[in-house]
């Protein structure tokens, strides 16, 4: 039997196995991208709340805002390896018994969220300081300027970042097989160990990461286009119910 005859008896062999790691790593990684945008967006604005006199209520958004700093200082700065290790064991000792697959999508939300604070944080830096001074023209409160205005510039900026990350995540999903989540690289890992034959066991899952990251790219790249619209807009007055078309 030739190599790529050897990989396709183990594809055939197997591949509802392959098929059912690859969807955990897919549904893990987007849900995790979900919940870490989330988490990254509250933390965003947390850090942006504008702080004025020294009141009570200021005390405690500034010890809120060191909690969450240390929060997103500790992920971005270990592996998320140590990490699935340290929160699916280290909940054993509250008594906190977790699935396996819902302590690894906590782990990559986690994550996910420490990274897209930063990124989150520099969008909404980016945006001209003059938007906010206009908002409050019009009595709006901090988190209406951010509800309303802010957000959904910072959206669209973040996005090529949130989908890279999304990516990150699709194959840093394989350092939950620690925990024995049963992704991808967990069902590779078992065919290989069952057949021994490792190259072709993973030559399979290079082709299934690959698939998932690609097609993943390729749909962010196509919902870029179009939150940016056409190329160019043709501008319309509106005389009555009738609209005109500049120039006529």
């Amino acid at each position: 039997m030739s190599f790529f005859e050897s990989v396709w008896n183990i594809f055939i062999n197997n591949w509802e196995v392959y098929l059912r790691g690859a969807w955990t790593a897919l549904v893990l990684a987007v849900l995790g991208t979900i919940f870490g945008a989330i988490i990254g967006f509250f933390i965003g604005i947390m850090h942006t709340i504008p702080l004025q006199k020294r009141t009570f209520k200021t005390v405690i958004l500034k010890i809120v805002n060191f909690i969450l700093t240390c929060y997103v200082e500790i992920f971005r700065g270990t592996p998320m390896m140590v990490q699935a290790m340290v929160v699916f064991y280290g909940l054993y000792y509250i008594d906190i018994q977790l699935d396996r697959f819902i302590a690894g999508l906590l782990v990559i939300s986690l994550n996910t969220g420490a990274y897209m604070a930063e990124y989150v944080r520099g969008g909404i830096v980016s945006i001209d300081k003059g938007q906010y001074e206009a908002s409050q023209a019009i009595g709006m409160n901090h988190f209406q300027t951010m509800l309303y205005i802010i957000i959904p510039q910072v959206a669209r900026n973040i996005l090529p970042a949130t989908g890279n990350q999304l990516v990150m995540n699709i194959k840093d999903s394989s350092v939950l097989s620690v925990i024995s989540v049963v992704e991808l690289f967990f069902a590779t890992n078992s065919i290989a160990g069952s057949t021994f034959k490792y190259v072709e066991a993973f030559l399979i899952a290079c082709v299934l990461y690959f698939t998932m990251t690609f097609t993943v790219t390729r749909i962010l790249l196509l919902f870029e286009k179009k939150m940016d619209g056409p190329d160019s807009y043709k501008v319309e007055l509106v005389t009555g119910n009738k609209p005109v078309k500049e120039g006529e």
